[in-house]
């Protein structure tokens, strides 16, 4: 008997919003991603004190979460894909992969995962790579549908690799737009998006979607200036975040959580959020 998805997406959204703490950066094959990660059962016991809603995994990690005893403690997302698309030279061959090909969700069903995530590549002058993406997606969609399971998709814009190098984000409203369209489309249930370069644009994400937005964190920043523009996206009607690096590589993770939850849970402002994590 199937557990509902709506069961699950209660899981993940805690009164309506979802801080997700991404840490499946291990399949990324990129070193500076690792930086913090290098302790993951250190890491995930941090994570469960602070207290997400959710921590983003993948299968190999996942134990940390679920083996541990505790009632109240983060929902698991689960990463059910990788690519070579982070480093900073451009891949001969540019490939997006599940890492179950026949059963693809069969690993965040073993572990009670609340949700699954795929991404959605789209790079200048990678038609096939977007294919691949696009594949993932349709098999997996059919397998959350049988199952219960929430799918988020993360579609990706990325700049020319000659233009900045590496895994950077193409901020363009237009482009965002148009590839959450094409996700909503495919029947995601949540999306992970980029910020648009001008976080007033963001509405145009969320109407698009028609589904949950939480928004992708990228690279560490300025925590202040990350607080500021969370809060102005949260105002164009994003449902929370999907941060990593601004998370676990900095010196007080649980701090900066509760920050963000109280953006996300108690519509508090940047500057009243940056008070927040002074006090942590």
């Amino acid at each position: 008997m199937r557990v509902s998805a709506k069961a699950r997406m209660n899981r993940l959204f805690t009164n309506g919003g979802c801080l997700d703490v991404a840490v499946d950066h291990g399949v990324c094959n990129e070193p500076s991603f690792m930086v913090g990660l290098e302790d993951m059962p250190a890491v995930v016991d941090s994570l469960i004190a602070a207290g997400p809603d959710a921590i983003q995994m993948t299968y190999g990690q996942a134990d940390l979460l679920q083996a541990r005893p505790e009632k109240a403690k983060p929902a698991l997302v689960m990463r059910i894909d990788m690519g070579n698309p982070y480093n900073a030279l451009r891949h001969r061959v540019m490939w997006a992969e599940l890492q179950n090909h026949d059963e693809p969700i069969i690993g965040a069903l073993e572990m009670d995962a609340a949700c699954v995530v795929v991404n959605l590549f789209m790079l200048p002058d990678e038609p096939d790579l977007f294919r691949q993406c696009v594949r993932n997606i349709a098999r997996v969609r059919a397998a959350c549908a049988k199952y219960g399971m929430p799918l988020m998709i993360e579609p990706l814009v990325m700049l020319p690799n000659q233009q900045r190098g590496g895994y950077q984000v193409d901020g363009d409203a237009d482009k965002i737009v148009t590839l959450v369209r094409l996700a909503s489309e495919m029947g995601a249930d949540v999306i992970k998006a980029d910020p648009t370069s001008d976080p007033d644009d963001f509405h145009r994400v969320v109407e698009a979607a028609r589904c949950p937005v939480l928004v992708r964190g990228g690279g560490k920043e300025d925590l202040k200036a990350v607080l500021r523009k969370s809060a102005r996206l949260m105002g164009q009607g994003a449902r929370g975040m999907v941060y990593g690096r601004n998370i676990y590589q900095h010196d007080n993770p649980k701090a900066v959580v509760a920050a963000l939850m109280a953006i996300i849970h108690g519509k508090a402002s940047g500057d009243e959020a940056w008070d927040v994590y002074n006090r942590g």
